[in-house]
């Protein structure tokens, strides 16, 4: 499958079988993928943004962002981390199309929601940089009505990005999976380079970020790693508004195995409370705000 969100395969129907964060026609309304598309068309709507593969969603408080957010996960991902838990949105196979018009409709609808809790629209995934085109035109709309954005991301694709495009992003959920290139390269099968470059632009720009690092016994929590990835994010000190340390979890294991994908931490069990505030302290250490 080619690798630049235009031109994987597609499912025109929605995915039967038990969807954990719910089907993407659980925005509300009809699933635009009901709609009759011929494959060059659907080629060309991708190209322009017009419709997007939303693998699901969920509605949640205190998570992916600040406040009450609607999350929408995206299909398709460049990276293939050994410890995803959502390892089905990594190809373009699962999902509903909708048109980038519905989807800002569906989440305005919240706006009074997110207005008193503070919260607003997070784009994740998979990664959403992937169907850049989809994702710069929902976060306009979405921001020009008056709503929190933002974008989880492990910046690997953060290039595709604009300035223009992150002044339609108020937050950035920034995933730093491992702080040396032979690490990253291990855990994500991709460069640890792009990630830095993206961190040191938004941190050029300014731009508030949240860090989040997942300690995954065996693979990204020795000591040596842990300090690199305190010492990258500490550059970024003044738009970095907190470090979230993550204990890595096995509960995407099923997914897995039922997308026929061999999984490589059956045997890994999470990290021990002690040994994720060993690594917090790794953080603070460096001043910063770790949760």
């Amino acid at each position: 499958m080619a690798q630049d969100g235009t031109t994987g395969i597609v499912t025109l129907e929605p995915q039967q079988g038990e969807r954990v964060r719910g089907v993407a026609a659980g925005l509300g309304g009809t699933a635009d993928a009901d709609l009759e598309i011929t494959r060059p068309e659907l080629l060309e709507a991708r190209r322009t943004g017009d419709v997007g593969l939303v693998h699901s969603w969920e509605l949640v408080t205190a998570v992916d962002g600040p406040g009450t957010r609607m999350t929408i996960f995206l299909s398709g991902c460049p990276l293939r981390c050994v410890y995803c838990h959502n390892p089905d949105t990594m190809e373009m196979k699962e999902g509903t199309l909708e048109s980038v018009e519905s989807v800002a409709k569906r989440v305005t609808r919240y706006r009074s929601v997110f207005n008193a809790s503070g919260g607003g629209l997070t784009l994740s995934g998979g990664e959403p940089l992937f169907q850049i085109a989809f994702t710069r035109r929902l976060l306009k709309l979405v921001h020009d009505a008056g709503i929190h954005t933002c974008i989880d991301t492990s910046g690997y694709l953060g290039a595709r990005l604009s300035d223009e495009d992150l002044d339609n992003i108020d937050l950035v959920l920034l995933d730093v999976k491992s702080g040396d290139e032979a690490t990253y390269n291990a855990v994500t099968k991709r460069e640890l380079a792009p990630t830095i470059a993206f961190g040191d632009r938004l941190s050029k720009l300014g731009k508030p970020v949240w860090v989040r690092f997942v300690v995954v016994p065996g693979h990204t929590d020795s000591e040596e790693n842990v300090n690199n990835v305190a010492d990258i994010v500490a550059r970024w000190s003044d738009n970095v508004e907190r470090v979230e340390v993550l204990p890595f979890h096995n509960m995407g294991a099923d997914k897995w195995k039922r997308i026929g994908l061999p999984y490589e931490l059956e045997d890994v069990t999470p990290p021990t409370p002690e040994s994720v505030e060993h690594v917090r302290e790794v953080f603070r250490s460096r001043g910063l705000t770790v949760f």
